[in-house]
């Protein structure tokens, strides 16, 4: 066979080609075709590829004028369906480049105009996806792997190609059908899809799907494309090519059509047109809204559930079908991608999405409303609730006149009743859910939050007239005692949404914040009890005690009642407990809390009384706090903690870094905004209120951190004023009175920095001279202690003495009589008997 091969020569089959045309030439040039066809029938070999592109480049300029070259140019083009011969393994990898270069010639043939080369190019392309081995193999040879054609194809770039040849068979439906049956197979990979991305493949692919076709497979082929281009591509890209209005009138007619039809391909058709008009209707800049698009679709997402007439859904009826399902699932979503666009507001009020979203919230029935199993409607009624949460703050004026405040807050009295209910749990919103109607009101708590934190006064009145915050302590109650002993994602969110219902709901509102004080504070005070690990389990419970701090600042300050209370079940200890642990976050807003708790006269006692580990004092924790904030901006100090820089002794890192920027009056300078970024400021305001005076628990260290606290507002006033020098030297020449004025501010600054140094070293030196002195008095009973153990042994060395050695014992005798002679009184004074002071005959030693 190898012989055979070679029997053909490739080269004269070009030259036999290339010569002049003629009658008997045309008969030789077609038997020699059909010869090559013959010998290459098994598969052509990788070496001859680059000959036989010349021979079919040859054919199809000559279909141009000889149509008598059709058939054998099909045929060629037919070898390329079958897999390439290799005689080595590495002939894959050396032949790559240029048969990535070959095939993709295939896609430049499709210029030939002939219907029956185009389609056989298109059935070419498809092949390299049902690669099957021919019936012989050549002798020493060795067909390529199953994907190596489409390798090359995505190589050299094919799909971008035949994308383009669809302008030359924009009248020819056969031929389109074709050209698209083939881009189906090639968009399959992500390379293809972005070389079809180059060619404007989307925008094209859309405006087919409403082109006429009575077998009605070019919207079919269309649609599946577009789809594989949105999974293998960028969907902005995607989006963007459709964003035309043409391609939108495109989408919604052929949607039209899809929803009247009645096969079960048009229902999945349906609902893949309406995801693509979902990640459609996420970009503002698609005409949705201008083409009508956008009201078809929220009128039927609405239809079943408001009961209006309406000429665009006239005699349009719900199968309760799983597709239909899934519709009307796509199409609440679409409503609350919808609710994300301003422009969209009107379309959403005039349709009534509010009264159909509020359909759902009512206690749930079995076996289902309508025909929906109890299943689905409560997938559908927890999507409805959801998509209400999104739209209710957009829609306040229709949300408050359907009294949905009303309806959320009995649904939530339903939740957490005795009622029997077993939910199913078994979607996206139901998670959590299997068995009890925590996902009902997980979802009716987001609605209230998200209307409440627009902080519009008219739902708060309409919350609060309907006691929503009794209502809301019984779930913020409920759900902490189911979540005693487990941990529930869930529950935790639950929680946070209430607690930060209740601080918009209360806030800059004395009554309100009475009310809550009889049991919010002591449901709320075991939110600051958390135990810090929890912190970082990543289920929520950072989350929640930031809206229990939220809490705290907006329901208990402000109210002495509510303060006292809280102030009696030791809130302060509790907050100085998570002050403590020093996290950046907690630091910042705990500090604000207990800035605003000093105004009422007791909290600052409570503050002195505090005690961390190791006895740690509040005072002691604050400034080292101060201490580890400056760390983190880089104010500059020396090891012993006092003031460096004279001029800017509490200027950062980055302060230092600026250059002078002039602004306007209006505006603040870097050295006011740099209050608001930092601790600093509230530490200092929280000395204030503490006094920095007779402070317990103090190191020296701590007194020279003091000494600056002290003057940190006389340091950033001769900030402000730095910069106005610099400004002001920036911008003009100061006459000679400004100078001084400035010179003399500028030196008072310096001098305060300089005051508080001196005062430092003097506490300093201070604490170095007691130091010394304690290391004295510490030495000095060292050596007393050494000096009396010296005489202990001593003493026992003279009384083993005396045991062991009786001239010694009678020496010691001596010396103990005599010294008792000695201590005698030398006057003789008779006023009584004498009595002995021994004991006569006594032999012991002791």
């Amino acid at each position: 066979q190898d012989t055979q091969l070679r029997s053909v020569d490739l080269d004269c089959v070009i030259k036999l080609l290339e010569g002049s045309d003629s009658k008997d030439l045309e008969k030789e040039q077609l038997k020699t075709l059909k010869k090559v066809v013959k010998h290459f029938e098994n598969g052509i070999p990788l070496k001859d590829l680059e000959q036989i592109i010349k021979i079919l480049n040859l054919c199809s300029e000559k279909v141009k004028e000889q149509e008598t070259f059709t058939e054998p140019l099909c045929e060629l083009i037919k070898l390329f369906g079958l897999p390439f011969q290799k005689k080595k393994s590495s002939d894959e990898v050396n032949y790559s480049t240029a048969v990535s270069k070959y095939i993709a010639q295939l896609g430049y043939l499709m210029r030939v105009p002939s219907s029956q080369v185009r389609i056989q190019i298109c059935k070419c392309v498809i092949n390299f996806y049902k690669m099957e081995l021919p019936g012989k193999l050549l002798s020493g040879y060795q067909p390529t792997s199953a994907s190596y054609k489409i390798q090359m194809a995505e190589l050299g770039g094919l799909a971008e190609t035949l994308v383009l040849s669809l302008a030359l068979v924009e009248n020819q439906l056969t031929e389109k059908l074709w050209v698209l049956k083939a881009l189906q197979h090639l968009s399959s990979s992500g390379a293809n899809c972005r070389l079809m991305m180059k060619a404007q493949a989307a925008s094209r692919f859309c405006l087919y799907l409403n082109a006429a076709d009575p077998s009605g497979q070019l919207v079919f082929r269309s649609s599946h494309i577009l789809w594989n281009l949105l999974e293998n591509t960028s969907k902005e890209e995607v989006v963007n090519q459709l964003s035309s209005l043409e391609c939108v009138h495109a989408l919604k007619e052929v949607f039209v059509d899809a929803l009247h039809g009645f096969r079960h391909c048009d229902h999945q058709l349906r609902n893949d047109l309406l995801v693509i008009a979902t990640l459609l209707a996420e970009n503002p800049a698609v005409p949705m809204i201008e083409s009508g698009f956008a009201k078809l679709l929220i009128v039927l997402a609405t239809f079943n559930e408001v009961k209006i007439p309406n000429p665009l859904v006239k005699g349009l009826k719900l199968t309760y079908s799983y597709e239909d399902f899934e519709m009307k699932k796509l199409l609440f979503n679409i409503i609350g991608v919808l609710s994300k666009n301003p422009s969209a507001a009107q379309l959403l009020s005039e349709n009534d999405v509010i009264p159909a979203l509020l359909y759902y919230v009512k206690p749930n029935q079995k076996p289902g409303f309508y025909d929906w199993s109890a299943a689905q409607y409560e997938e559908l009624q927890l999507h409805a609730i959801a998509v209400l949460a999104a739209v209710a703050h957009v829609l306040i004026d229709k949300y408050l006149s359907c009294q949905a405040n009303t309806l959320l807050l009995v649904f939530l009295e339903w939740c957490i009743g005795q009622d029997p209910f077993f939910g199913q749990g078994n979607s996206f919103h139901g998670t959590g859910g299997r068995g009890n109607k925590l996902a009902q009101m997980r979802y009716s708590l987001r609605v209230l939050r998200s209307v409440a934190s627009t902080y519009d006064d008219a739902v708060k009145l309409n919350l609060c007239d309907q006691g929503a915050i009794s209502q809301l302590l019984d779930i913020l109650r409920y759900a902490a005692n189911r979540s005693k002993g487990k941990e529930d994602a869930i529950l935790l969110e639950i929680q946070a949404d209430t607690l930060f219902i209740l601080s918009v709901l209360c806030e800059n509102d004395l009554h309100r914040k009475e009310l809550f004080s009889y049991e919010g504070i002591g449901i709320l005070m075991p939110f600051l009890k958390m135990d810090p690990k929890e912190l970082y389990s990543g289920l929520g419970h950072n989350y929640l005690l930031f809206s229990a701090l939220d809490c705290v600042w907006s329901c208990v300050i402000g109210c002495y009642i509510a303060e006292d209370h809280f102030l009696e079940k030791q809130g302060i200890f509790l907050l100085l407990d998570l002050l403590a642990l020093k996290e950046k976050n907690l630091c910042n807003i705990i500090l604000g809390i207990l800035v605003e708790f000093c105004d009422n006269p007791k909290t600052t006692l409570h503050i002195n009384i505090w005690r961390g580990e190791k006895a740690q004092t509040a005072a002691n924790l604050l400034i080292q706090l101060w201490r580890q904030e400056e760390l983190e901006l880089g104010v500059r100090r020396d090891q012993y903690g006092r003031v460096v820089d004279m001029k800017r002794p509490i200027a950062s890192s980055f302060q230092r870094q600026q250059r002078v920027i002039p602004v306007p009056a209006s505006c603040p300078s870097f050295a006011i905004m740099e209050i608001s970024e930092n601790m600093r400021a509230k530490l200092y305001s929280l000395f204030c209120k503490l006094g920095f005076e007779n402070l317990p628990g103090l190191s020296a260290e701590d007194f020279v951190t003091l000494a600056i606290i002290r003057r940190y507002v006389d340091f950033k006033v001769g900030e402000v004023w730095s910069e106005i020098c610099a400004e002001v030297k920036e911008e003009f020449s100061p006459v000679m009175s400004d100078e001084d004025a400035l010179e003399v501010i500028a030196k008072i600054s310096e001098d305060t920095g300089r005051a508080v140094n001196a005062v430092q070293t003097q506490l300093i030196e201070s604490q170095l001279h007691q130091e010394i002195q304690e290391e004295n008095q510490t030495y000095r009973k060292l050596r007393a202690t050494r000096k009396q153990r010296e005489m202990i042994n001593k003493s026992w060395e003279n009384f083993l003495t005396r045991t062991s050695n009786y001239e010694a014992l009678k020496k010691a005798k001596k010396l103990q009589e005599k010294a008792v002679e000695a201590s005698r009184c030398k006057l003789k004074t008779q006023t009584g008997a004498v009595h002995a002071t021994h004991i006569e005959g006594l032999h012991t030693t002791v």
